[in-house]
């Protein structure tokens, strides 16, 4: 994912949230807020997105998502803290349907890799966007972006452990940081640019530590 969510095979933030402010309006406000909040911050940025804004997309008044959410700022951390636990969850998946096989899991993971990259709605990873957006060490939302990166390193890292690699800790800083790398290039440069190359580039790097 992350790899984030998408990486995991999970619908994008705007995919997913499309779909939810499809839905009719008897879904709670809550929910129609942070479905609506993750649709218009994915799409065109924090900073770019008011309170007023993510209010008419909810079908609800400003009260109400304040009543909800005390400032913009927890609002944009529990956006994050939603996508982060989603991506968690299908990672979660993946080593459950493989069993225990960790050369599964890797193949597994590959392919959702190779389905994020090549996806026509790709806009980067939400959190990584967040964190050029949010420099700010005190803001709530960096806690959830710092969280989740570490978390996602430490899953390569076990990963590659117990795929008995050599080297899994440089192995999961090299391939994270393809990925992150990859999913930043795809906003200017598009599926086809450098991004397409990512999974041939990820397999080549395993295939290098295999003993």
């Amino acid at each position: 994912m992350s790899a984030t969510a998408k990486s995991l095979g999970v619908k994008s933030p705007g995919e997913m949230v499309d779909e939810m402010l499809k839905a009719d309006r008897s879904l709670p406000p809550r929910t129609r807020i942070i479905a609506a909040a993750c649709d218009l911050f994915y799409h065109h940025g924090i900073h770019a997105v008011s309170m007023d804004a993510i209010a008419e997309a909810a079908a609800t008044n400003k009260m109400t998502v304040y009543r909800h959410f005390p400032s913009k700022d927890v609002l944009v951390a529990e956006y994050l803290r939603q996508l982060a636990a989603e991506a968690d969850a299908h990672w979660d998946e993946i080593a459950q349907a493989c069993a225990g096989d960790p050369q599964m899991e890797i193949r597994t993971w590959l392919g959702k890799v190779s389905e994020c990259v090549t996806s026509a709605g790709e806009r980067g990873c939400a959190l990584a966007n967040a964190a050029v957006e949010l420099p700010e060490k005190g803001h709530p939302a960096r806690v959830v972006i710092e969280e989740f990166k570490k978390g996602h390193r430490e899953r390569l890292v076990k990963l590659f452990r117990a795929a008995a690699l050599r080297e899994p800790e440089g192995l999961a800083d090299e391939v994270f940081l393809l990925i992150e790398g990859a999913r930043m290039n795809i906003q200017s440069l598009g599926a086809d640019g450098p991004a397409s190359r990512l999974v041939r580039m990820i397999e080549a790097l395993i295939n290098s530590r295999r003993s």
